[in-house]
């Protein structure tokens, strides 16, 4: 069983995130996977940094956060 990760890991963790996600929101693209090769720099970061878990767990974060953001806003058209 390895350690869990320190406070700093999670810190770089966390900034590899936000760099291979302002690329992905650069491009207007949502969904990690998408983008081929053009944010190949921060994603191999966040691969570096992140576990799979958590690699996989903001992915799905990321797009479940933009299609509620996208019912949000159909709803207040309708208004």
């Amino acid at each position: 069983m390895s350690n869990p990760p320190t406070r700093a890991d999670r810190q770089k963790c966390y900034a590899a995130r936000d760099a291979y996600f302002t690329c992905l929101d650069r491009l207007g693209v949502i969904a990690p996977g998408d983008e081929g090769s053009k944010c190949a720099k921060e994603l191999k970061e966040f691969e570096a940094f992140c576990a799979k878990s958590w690699i996989d767990h903001f992915g799905k974060r990321r797009i479940s956060d933009a299609q509620r953001a996208a019912m949000l806003a159909a709803d207040r058209a309708r208004r």
